[in-house]
């Protein structure tokens, strides 16, 4: 029954996402057509063009990167028929993608962890300190849209663990939006537009002038997300995904993640919480009323 359930939300999920980009993907000139190209979680942005150039230096292959919501990107990748390499934001979208037949699942393999958080304006003028302050009145919250953004499936698994019934109606009142993308949401506390957001750890290294870290208590923190990278179904070039997959897997490519401060083992991860938790786990079912939130800034 559990897979059933999965199994619909996926096919709602990849409605949703289709319906939103289908009349765009092949008229914004995303794909450039060298001779490597990889959909990319914008979760994984910074370390992954670094990694790029250095793989494109080293082997003079050329490698184009197509960054966005990791949903988003799985309906590019079916509508398009393209795409050599996806390398997912989170498990729940790598599963998605198994179950859709876009990648190859014995080519699967775990790059980065990644831990949500609380993020607010540098210097926190609003005082948040904890999860429930996010559901004091008049406070600006967002969150990425979770029918496409992996840290929104984790926001809402969060708040919906958390939070009694009230506590979620107020947290809802102030989201003032449902960001479509990481770098969306992240700009959206770089950009003062809102006082708070629930994204990955990770965000406050990009812009550590503008967005100060607050962690997640423990017990608020249910599991551990991974980014993972596997060869599309849609390559004709398989031997040149590998050799990305293996660069970045080496060393030099850890040693990459690393420095743009991205957890590369479980126990940096878990060092980073104070205790362990579940990696990945099967996909999350994000309960209806979440889906497909509408905008509104105008608040």
């Amino acid at each position: 029954k559990n897979m059933s359930r999965i199994k619909n939300f996926a096919k709602f999920l990849l409605l949703f996402i289709v319906a939103g980009i289908a009349m765009t993907i092949f008229s914004t000139g995303v794909y450039a057509g060298g001779d490597l190209t990889i959909f990319a979680g914008a979760a994984l942005k910074p370390p992954t063009e670094q990694a790029a150039k250095v793989f494109e230096n080293k082997t003079g292959i050329k490698v184009d990167l197509n960054f966005g919501a990791g949903g988003t990107l799985i309906s590019q990748m079916i509508l398009s028929k393209q795409g050599d390499i996806y390398f997912a934001p989170s498990s729940d979208f790598m599963e998605l993608a198994k179950m859709k037949g876009v990648v190859f699942p014995e080519t699967e393999k775990r790059v980065v962890y990644l831990v949500p958080a609380l993020l607010v304006q540098k210097g926190n003028p609003k005082k948040i300190k904890s999860l429930r302050d996010l559901t004091r009145p008049g406070l600006r919250v967002a969150i990425a849209n979770p029918a496409v953004g992996c840290i929104g499936v984790y926001a809402v698994q969060i708040i919906e663990k958390s939070f009694s019934p009230e506590e979620k109606a107020a947290f809802r009142k102030n989201v003032v939006n449902y960001a479509a993308s990481c770098d969306q949401l992240s700009a959206d506390l770089s950009l003062k537009t809102v006082d708070a957001i629930i994204g990955w750890r990770i965000f406050g290294y990009w812009d550590p002038k503008r967005i100060e870290i607050i962690p997640l208590k423990k017990s608020e923190i249910v599991r551990l997300n991974y980014g993972a990278i596997a060869i599309s179904r849609f390559t004709k070039q398989r031997d040149l995904a590998r050799k990305f997959i293996n660069f970045v897997l080496s060393d030099e490519g850890k040693a990459i993640f690393r420095k743009y401060h991205y957890f590369t083992t479980p126990d940096e991860a878990f060092s980073w919480i104070g205790e362990k938790k579940p990696v990945g786990g099967p996909l999350y079912v994000v309960p209806k009323e979440w889906i497909n939130p509408p905008n509104t800034f105008e608040k």
